[in-house]
């Protein structure tokens, strides 16, 4: 008996199209052989739909999908599994999985296990379920979890007592670095340690700072994975359950039709990531392409090189914006990486206008010395150009700070802040040099100097980051620790790294949140990423 686990790339409220892919799976599925389609969690509506789930009318929405779902599958000879919110007779509202067959509900099962915790706040929209479920085809049986419920005792522990030939588990699992691993490991945990086979059926693709990684895997009753979907793409995976001995039930498993694929390293999975999320967040708010302002340093060459690899050269157009503190070699290098890429590059000097505004000023700022104020109004100046042409062409600024100077601060609010979605904002300046190299062992589409020179905002003469900031490599440790692992200065100690340092970093940390929180969107890679994950009051008198 084959079935088969869809790894979909939905987006949330379109139901229609959301409709259509299922029903483009399921047909393929059905032409593979395969007698059961697994869809992923909340696959019908899209995941997550956060408070949509609060307006009666998105509800009625995803039951009325399930009807025409239901109609559209009827002529098809393929049970499917399929995910979206539930509501009860007493009104509370469940993250449901429905199984149809002949396009007709036949069970229901509730998820048990919500998830409250990082990015998620599912109690905040669902009542937990209390009952397993266990559904018969063709003489076998199959148990539902969906996603947390594999991560805990609470739902795990009764499969055993059921004994299932193989659990089926609709999964909406967003990335971070690693994750995968991670994922296998609590399977092995719960569900092989109890001689259970499973089949998973992971969602793919972005959703706003999200990214979810697909990676769908089956694995045998001893925890061996048998199949694995692709990574970061919608895929298809079928898999064979093997026929029941009737002297030993509990030798049910999982033949693969397609053999498990290695992880890639860190830097890939980040740079798909990257690709995939700033993919589906252009397309999917419908923006025609992508402005970039390119500076010749290494976090807009990093943005530009993904967003071609995300959206092809011809929606991405790149902005120098020179001053008179801009290296020669900026201007250099930036064209030679446009040139590169085959991208649209324009060039539009500001000095007239930083002048400009000086001068205007000349009375206010009387014999003040110059300072951040002056840098920060050449940052504003080049937010502003970008803004306008994104207003007149309709196209998406891009903006290219990454997580480290999001930290402490270290970016121009309304300036290089400036823009609709950051896609390095989750991105440490170290990791942002490992990723540059990664993207030019592929090909060579950035210039070697950029990744080489000493980093540089050249918003004053002969300036470097770290004229400001520890070296990036003391700095990121910092951060990781702090904001990750919410290390207290004395345990980041520990470590070796000077005390002051550690005094300073934080502090800026904390005093830097107020422009955090007005920063745009940006694909999440790590464990903990600012916004969702990160909610630290802006006033406070914590030290």
């Amino acid at each position: 008996m084959q079935i088969a686990a869809a790894q979909l790339n939905q987006t949330v409220a379109d139901f229609e199209a959301n409709r259509a892919r299922i029903v483009e799976a399921a047909a393929k599925a059905l032409d593979q052989g395969a007698e059961i389609l697994l869809t992923p969690e909340l696959s019908l509506c899209g995941y997550p739909p956060e408070d949509l789930l609060l307006r009666p009318a998105f509800i009625d929405r995803c039951e009325e999908s399930l009807l025409r779902l239901g109609d559209q599958l009827a002529s098809l000879a393929i049970e499917v599994i399929v995910g979206l919110p539930q509501r009860s007779g007493d009104g509370a509202l469940y993250n449901a999985a429905v199984w149809l067959r002949g396009g007709k509900p036949i069970a229901h099962y509730h998820k048990q296990s919500l998830p409250n915790y990082d990015v998620f706040d599912e109690k905040r929209y669902f009542k937990a379920g209390q009952q397993s479920c266990l559904v018969e085809c063709n003489g076998k049986r199959f148990a539902l979890l969906i996603c947390e419920d594999f991560w805990t005792e609470l739902a795990c522990q009764p499969l055993q007592i059921l004994n299932p030939d193989a659990v089926l588990v609709l999964n909406a699992s967003p990335f971070h670095i690693n994750k995968q691993l991670q994922r296998i490991d609590i399977a092995r945990k719960h569900l092989s340690m109890r001689g259970l086979p499973m089949l998973s059926a992971n969602l793919v693709g972005g959703q706003d700072e999200l990214v979810f990684d697909g990676g769908s895997f089956a694995l045998d009753r001893s925890g061996h994975v048998s199949a694995q979907a692709k990574s970061f793409q919608p895929d298809l995976l079928s898999v064979e359950i093997d026929d029941l001995q009737a002297s030993n039930p509990s030798q049910t498993s999982f033949s693969p039709s397609r053999q498990a694929q290695p992880l890639p390293s860190e830097e890939e999975q980040v740079w798909q990531a990257l690709v995939l999320g700033t993919r589906d967040y252009v397309l999917k708010n419908r923006f025609p392409g992508v402005l970039i302002g390119l500076s010749g340093g290494i976090d807009s060459a990093v943005t530009l090189a993904v967003a071609v690899d995300a959206l092809g050269a011809d929606r991405v157009r790149a902005v120098m914006m020179p001053s008179q503190y801009t290296a020669d070699i900026s201007w250099i290098d930036s064209r030679d990486m446009v040139a590169r890429l085959g991208v649209r590059y324009d060039e539009y000097p500001i000095r007239e206008i930083f002048e400009s505004y000086l001068s205007m000023l000349t009375t206010d700022f009387g014999d003040k010395p110059a300072d951040a104020t002056e840098e920060n109004l050449q940052a504003r100046i080049r937010g502003t150009i970008l803004m306008a042409l994104s207003n007149k062409h309709g196209s998406l600024v891009l903006t290219t700070s990454n997580k480290s100077e999001s930290a402490v601060g270290y970016a121009t609010l309304y300036g290089d802040m400036a823009g609709g979605f950051a896609v390095l904002k989750d991105v440490y300046k170290t990791l942002v040099y490992r990723l540059a190299s990664y993207r030019n062992e592929v090909s060579a589409v950035i210039p070697q100097r950029i990744i080489d020179r000493p980093p540089s905002a050249e918003l004053r003469p002969n300036q470097t980051d770290q004229d400001s900031l520890p070296p990036y490599e003391v700095l990121d440790e910092i951060i990781q620790r702090h904001m990750e692992s919410n290390l207290s200065g004395d345990q980041i100690r520990i470590g070796g790294i000077d005390d002051a340092v550690i005094q300073r970093v934080v502090r800026l940390i904390q005093v830097n949140e107020y422009k955090r929180r007005q920063a745009a969107v940006g694909v999440r890679v790590t464990p903990r990423a600012w916004g969702r994950d990160w909610r630290y009051p802006i006033t406070s008198g914590w030290r």
